[in-house]
């Protein structure tokens, strides 16, 4: 697993799938910074995925909601799937107050569920643990 932070926000890599949040003292210059950054792993690593995880984020106002489409877009024709995950209910209901669709903008009730969806699945755990030997 590979992490690299921009703009204190960390982009960890999953096997082919890159998973990041959002946080709420996200400014406009580092959300840009962030967007740049998020592009250049995505065609780095060679993503085919990206989770991107909301669940702390508290509010949401038109640019966050402008980014968070710039990035599905951007994601998209360099060939990755975005799946945003973990709306709380009062960012849903904001961005319905405000009127604004995240066209093209997957959703995922949580992170385990986005991750899922994008093909990543946790394989089974060994019997008693890990480091269990059971030979011994």
């Amino acid at each position: 697993m590979r992490t690299q932070q921009s703009g204190g926000v960390p982009i960890l890599r999953l096997g082919d799938v890159l998973i990041t949040g959002l946080l709420n003292e996200l400014d406009d210059k580092a959300a840009l910074a962030f967007t740049d950054e998020l592009t250049e792993r995505i065609a780095s690593d060679r993503a085919s995925g990206v989770l991107i995880d909301i669940s702390r984020l508290e509010m949401i106002d038109s640019f966050v909601a402008r980014m968070l489409m710039e990035m599905t877009s951007m994601a998209r024709l360099l060939g990755a799937r975005v799946i945003v995950a973990g709306m709380r209910p009062a960012v849903a209901i904001t961005l319905v107050e405000l009127g604004l669709e995240l066209d093209g903008v997957e959703t995922a009730l949580n992170a385990e569920r986005g991750i899922a969806a994008l093909g990543w699945h946790q394989g089974p755990r060994p019997p008693g643990g890990a480091g269990h030997d059971p030979t011994r």
